[in-house]
């Protein structure tokens, strides 16, 4: 085991900046990608480091029914979606600040952006975790609204939506402030089009109950369907993400299909 940890830790190269004493104190692991790469880390680096990780680790590993304080404190966290080199990017910047790249030894200061960059990437590959975690709901609207912008986020647009629906009622509750005004930007970049007509009318039901989407974008949705086309729509909100269940009317939006 130990040696093991050794190898899952020295992956990410961190070492060469921490002490040997540190090996000691790793307390999470991480299986990652296909490839099942186990990545071993200190759950406090992580958590004082990144946002989403913060969320993760209050909540312990994904599928769990158990309690915070009833999880064993290594995890494991799978991590299946996740490619390994990105993950393991984001923990080297997490411990370093720098980050090697490709197969060179070479290490890059990043500034803030790259560090979003990653973050995002990080986001990308297990969506459907992420919108579970603490993390996810305590994000300002600003942030939230450039992730929704993502092609590349793995989930449906339909449980994108109720994710989003779940956040601006926790924001209005601690912000003291209706939930249409708390969600109005990131709503602009939910792709309503992308819903069948049937979760459409469902979604418009539940409108009126909090308001959280403009009539206008829902009206706007409802003309791409009657003209069966994304007349009307901005361009990107008729793309489907790399997570979209596919529909039958999403031939229709596609500006290239005949």
């Amino acid at each position: 085991m130990e040696e093991e940890r050794r190898r899952g830790w020295t992956g990410h190269g961190c070492m060469v900046h921490i002490g040997e004493q540190c090996w000691e104190a790793i307390d999470v692991v991480f299986v990652v990608g296909q490839e099942q790469q186990k990545v071993f880390a200190h759950r406090c680096v992580l958590a004082c480091r990144c946002q989403a990780f913060q969320g993760m680790l209050s909540q312990g590993p994904a599928g769990s029914e158990d309690s915070p304080s009833s999880i064993p404190p290594q995890g494991p966290f799978i991590l299946g979606n996740v490619q390994p080199e990105v993950f393991l990017a984001v923990i080297e910047f997490l411990y370093t600040n720098s980050v090697t790249l490709n197969s060179h030894i070479a290490a890059v200061t990043y500034g803030q952006t790259d560090l979003q960059q990653h973050c995002l990437a990080f986001i990308e590959g297990c969506t459907a975790v992420w919108l579970q975690t603490q993390g996810f709901h305590e994000l300002s609207d600003v942030v939230l609204a450039r992730v929704l912008r993502s092609d590349r986020l793995a989930v449906d647009e339909l449980d994108l939506v109720q994710a989003v629906r779940e956040w601006a009622h926790v924001s209005s509750a601690v912000l003291e402030r209706p939930v249409s005004e708390v969600a109005a930007l990131p709503v602009q970049e939910l792709r309503l089009p992308l819903l069948a007509p049937s979760e459409l009318a469902t979604l418009e039901s539940q409108n009126q109950r909090d308001l959280l989407i403009p009539v206008k974008s829902i009206a706007a949705a409802w003309r791409s369907h009657a003209l069966k086309k994304g007349s009307g729509v901005p361009s990107h909100l008729c793309r489907p993400r790399r997570g979209t269940r596919p529909r039958d009317h999403h031939r229709h939006l596609d500006p290239h299909a005949k």
